[in-house]
């Protein structure tokens, strides 16, 4: 099949995985899109929001469309990386064996990531990153596509460790998910208090899902694009060559390198969706709020005068 064919094709699948998803997620269609968008790139997610928004049924419902195994891992303070890896345990002829943990499926909902202490949070950052982990001395691959998707409440801070800057930087998009709307909420009551159950069916493959990550990456872009995605990212950075006086005044730290790969993953899969060929500096725009609301380091200053990240970054469009 060319690549044209598979264009054309994933934005037909792609329409019909979104009908799909409606008949359990009312609404959040920009969340779901940017879930999506990560998913094509190959990326991770990080979803803000506070309980009861159905992040947990949006994920899983994501996974029953896409036809891949799903895992849900609640992290808590006293969770050790055997508990998500898995551990090695004496079978019946005392010969040691590999019992695999959570972290072993293709989509992995980490909940409330912060609960949990560093030790366990770095112990899902080599499965994220090198789609691998490492128990006994021993290497283990794990199955792909690999994605992990990680929740924090914005909320609850009390016996929190936070997610360090080198760790928020591994997830591609940081997606804030907002309370749903009027009509929205009144229909969420009514699909989920009557006896109907809604079934997903499973559009996609896992193999379809890899080669979709390497048709995205196969996608031709212009230099102009990829010089306006790494200005973009350099504006961020304060007391730079490219950075404005509102990031100079009001932001600590920047975005590094990562976020100008993950603009321009993002670009392809966000043009590729809608049917073109090769993404433009529209395509960039649109994305950029996702990839750099986590990577750009708001002041004190910036805290004191209520100034939004977002605010930050549609400047320097």
């Amino acid at each position: 099949m060319s690549d044209v064919t598979a264009v054309e094709n994933l934005v037909k699948k792609h329409s019909a995985l979104k009908k799909e998803i409606a008949k359990v997620i009312i609404g959040q269609e920009k969340v779901v899109n940017e879930i999506l968008l990560s998913i094509y790139s190959g990326g991770h997610s990080l979803l803000i929001g506070v309980p009861g928004l159905a992040k947990t049924l949006m994920v899983n419902t994501i996974a029953a469309a896409l036809g891949l195994n799903f895992k849900r891992i609640q992290f808590t303070p006293d969770l050790m990386p055997s508990d998500i890896l898995g551990s090695e345990v004496l079978d019946n002829d005392r010969n040691f064996k590999f019992l695999k943990g959570p972290v072993f499926a293709n989509i992995i909902l980490a909940d409330e990531i912060n609960r949990t202490p560093p030790k366990t949070q770095s112990a899902l950052l080599e499965a994220m990153q090198e789609r691998a982990v490492t128990v006994g001395g021993n290497h283990y691959k794990l199955d792909l596509p690999y994605f992990v998707l990680a929740t924090q409440n914005p909320i609850e801070q009390e016996g929190t460790y936070p997610l360090p800057e080198a760790q928020l930087d591994r997830f591609m998009f940081a997606i804030e998910l907002g309370y749903p709307s009027f009509e929205e909420e009144v229909a969420v009551v009514k699909a989920t208090t009557s006896d109907e159950v809604k079934n997903v069916t499973p559009l996609f493959s896992a193999n379809e899902i890899v080669e979709i990550q390497h048709l995205i990456r196969r996608v031709p872009i212009a230099d102009n694009v990829v010089e306006y995605a790494v200005k973009l990212v350099g504006k961020t950075r304060p007391n730079s060559k490219l950075s404005t006086e509102l990031v100079n005044n009001y932001v600590d730290w920047g975005a590094g390198p990562r976020a100008s790969q993950n603009l321009i993953l993002a670009a392809k899969a966000h043009a590729v969706i809608n049917g073109k060929f090769s993404p433009d500096i529209e395509d960039v725009q649109v994305v950029a709020n996702g990839i750099l609301r986590h990577r750009v380091i708001k002041n004190y200053k910036a805290d004191a005068e209520g100034l939004l990240v977002e605010k930050i970054i549609s400047s320097l469009f």
